[in-house]
């Protein structure tokens, strides 16, 4: 089977190069990002594999299934970047449903630690030999609440390492896992208690600007935002609003970025960066701005290569597709 790899890094063939092999599977790397118009790359392919910032939207999945592209694999747990009615019927959409859960939840961890105790200030200071500490003051996690929204993998794992800073726990999911022993508690509560909000949810049409003006408004003071999930879930106009207001914000730690789209995963430090939104976030010194890379161990990449791998087996030999995202899929 050939199968197109679009938005290709150096990672992504050291990790799937080896392993294609083993699995009868010849790639095809682009580093083009999946596009209407990078579409007829595929062609000469069954499937193609796409990341978070490629773009599956109608175009691009008409254009496909002309090229005679029948699947598409995602590299990702993520699928909001895929139009699933466009696909349905013609091209199958295969993910990654989970592959490190704990390697995000320790990342989004690592901010919160970061923003809290201005880690990253620190180390710009030392580095030039300045040993003072005015201005750094944090404050402790133990005893402080910490909302978690979302509950699936990556938010359980959020839950477990909070809780050994003995925080209490607040979750929110449409799908509340009785389980897990937290208390579910509507939105709104959560906005207005929590001193630590953690987003572990998808992006879909009900999770867009699930923190907007309204939803900052209702938190408290000095609350720290954490999001490791996808960038459309905060509206960065409103934040930047609240980031400005003295003392309502504590810190904040963006791992994704609604308008991340041909910034991440580039090297644009040469470059005049055009976007207002961005440029004035990196101007706060209690934000922290990384470049989706919450998932990137070794681990997860292993695991990403595998399961991609054995959904294209599965593919291939026309068994059960595992990890097929459907249109009603939530």
């Amino acid at each position: 089977m050939n199968i197109t790899f679009f938005g290709t890094k150096p990672y992504d063939k050291y990790w799937f190069e080896p392993l294609s092999k083993k699995y009868g599977v010849e790639i095809h790397f682009v580093e083009s990002r999946l596009n209407w118009e990078t579409a007829v790359l595929a062609k000469g392919s069954e499937g193609i594999c796409i990341f978070v910032n490629d773009t599956a939207d109608k175009q691009a999945i008409d254009a496909l299934y002309e090229l005679g592209v029948r699947v598409i694999f995602l590299r990702c747990a993520g699928f909001n970047n895929v139009d699933l009615k466009a696909a349905k019927g013609k091209i199958h959409v295969l993910r990654v449903p989970s592959y490190s859960p704990d390697a995000v939840a320790e990342y989004a961890t690592g901010l919160l630690l970061s923003v809290n105790r201005y880690i990253h200030r620190a180390y710009v200071r030392t580095r030039e030999f300045n040993m003072n500490i005015h201005g750094l003051m944090g404050t402790d996690l133990n005893n402080k609440v910490a909302g978690v929204i979302g509950t699936g993998k990556i938010g359980q794992s959020m839950i477990r390492i909070l809780a050994g800073f003995k925080m209490k726990i607040l979750a929110y999911d449409p799908y509340p896992n009785k389980d897990l022993g937290v208390e579910y508690v509507p939105l709104k509560e959560l906005f207005e208690k929590s001193d630590v909000i953690s987003l572990h949810c998808p992006l879909t049409q009900d999770t867009h600007y699930i923190i907007d003006e309204e939803a900052l408004k209702q938190m408290k003071d000095g609350v720290y935002i954490i999001n490791t999930s996808r960038g459309a879930l905060i509206d960065t106009r409103a934040l930047l609003e609240a980031l400005k207001e003295p003392g309502k914000i504590g810190g904040v730690g963006l791992d994704v970025y609604e308008e991340e789209d041909g910034i991440f995963y580039e090297d644009r430090s040469n470059d005049i960066i055009e976007d207002d939104n961005l440029a004035r976030l990196m101007t706060f010194p209690n934000v922290v701005v990384t470049s989706h890379q919450g998932y990137f161990t070794t681990e997860a990449m292993q695991a990403i290569a595998l399961v991609t791998l054995e959904n294209a087996y599965q593919y291939m030999n026309k068994m059960e597709l595992m990890n097929e995202v459907k249109c009603d899929t939530r």
